[in-house]
């Protein structure tokens, strides 16, 4: 007899507690445990968010490590590498005891993925999240890829991602 696992819903993963010193994603029902990040990918995100803080980005509307959930065949729930929020969205995190934007919260004005090395990462960001940011109604989604040395820039335009490019390579 083959035991299917069982997939975990958005309630499950939520009240989810083992080794809280990892960090999971849920893909399409499936717990994944998220590596730590490279320095690299690291100093990107900070970089980041230091330049949203100097373009006068209120610093309670930057969020990192912080949980979104997204449409997919089952639920799914990503951790970008940053997040930059609506006023509406950082009130309604306000003292959450858990990070996360569920399905009823308005979406974040940006998400930012930095892309780790790897054939399944590089899909993951390209197309996967690409996907369900964009049904999710997120208006911007920047994929930072060091390896490929560009920033693709999505915007949202009627419902679709129109892509753009950091015009200097990155440094």
């Amino acid at each position: 007899m083959t035991i299917t696992p069982t997939r975990m819903g958005l309630e499950d993963f939520l009240a989810y507690t083992s080794d809280r010193d990892t960090l999971y994603e849920l893909e399409d029902g499936e717990l994944i445990e998220v590596p730590p990040e490279s320095d690299l990918n690291q100093r990107i995100a900070s970089f980041l968010f230091a330049y949203f803080l100097r373009q006068g980005v209120a610093s309670d509307q930057l969020r990192t490590k912080t949980e979104i959930a997204v449409m997919g065949v089952r639920t799914t729930v990503r951790v970008p590498d940053l997040l930059v929020l609506s006023e509406e969205l950082a009130t309604a995190l306000e003292g959450a005891t858990r990070a996360t934007i569920t399905l009823d919260m308005p979406p974040p004005r940006l998400v930012v993925e930095v892309v780790s090395p790897g054939k399944k990462n590089i899909d993951c960001g390209y197309r996967y999240k690409r996907s369900q940011y964009e049904a999710r109604g997120i208006v911007e989604y920047w994929i930072v890829d060091p390896i490929a040395q560009r920033v693709s820039m999505l915007t949202r335009i009627e419902g679709l991602y129109a892509a753009g490019r950091w015009p200097k390579r990155m440094v």
